[in-house]
């Protein structure tokens, strides 16, 4: 399998199969020794013009329930958009924006498991890719993103999902 064209761009952005629609998914299965992991899972962010935060958040909570779905144990995201030279939007915000949507879906998951709705599956790691240049306001983000999340968990409902269970 042959995912690069003899130019460096990935074949499926010339021939129009992969076209960044906001949302549509893409995974990837690498053949043995290509890259390190064992999926790729690619997430369209739409048009540039029309990127923001609120689909960095919707971005963060498919991310979260594609890893679900595959049984991703071990996660490594990069959510910023630096190596495609937009800098629209800030790295620490991207990373808050899409994080808390991860924590909030985990939560869901972890609810709809503990009342038998879903599998048991556990997230052993979640790694949030950030260059050097950003490190630092990333990590603050992150952790405004834990604060904000554990509030809004804790105001959520314990009620069901399921009456009648």
């Amino acid at each position: 399998m042959d995912i690069n064209s003899s130019s460096g761009h990935l074949i499926w952005q010339t021939t129009g199969e992969f076209v960044g629609n906001e949302l549509e998914t893409l995974l990837i299965v690498p053949p043995p020794n290509s890259i390190k992991p064992k999926m790729l899972l690619l997430i369209g962010l739409g048009e540039e013009k029309n990127l923001s935060l609120d689909t960095m958040q919707r971005v963060g909570t498919i991310a979260l329930r594609e890893a679900i779905r595959l049984k991703a144990t071990h996660v490594s995201f990069a959510p910023l958009l630096r190596d495609q030279n937009n800098a629209t939007l800030d790295a620490g915000a991207i990373t808050k924006a899409v994080m808390r949507n991860v924590m909030l879906a985990y939560d869901t998951e972890k609810r709809l498991q503990k009342q038998g709705l879903a599998q048991p599956f556990t997230i052993r790691e979640w790694v949030c890719e950030a260059g050097s240049d950003f490190y630092a306001g990333v990590i603050s983000q992150v952790k405004q993103a834990i604060d904000l999340t554990n509030t809004q968990i804790a105001s959520r409902t314990s009620a069901p999902y399921v009456s009648g269970r």
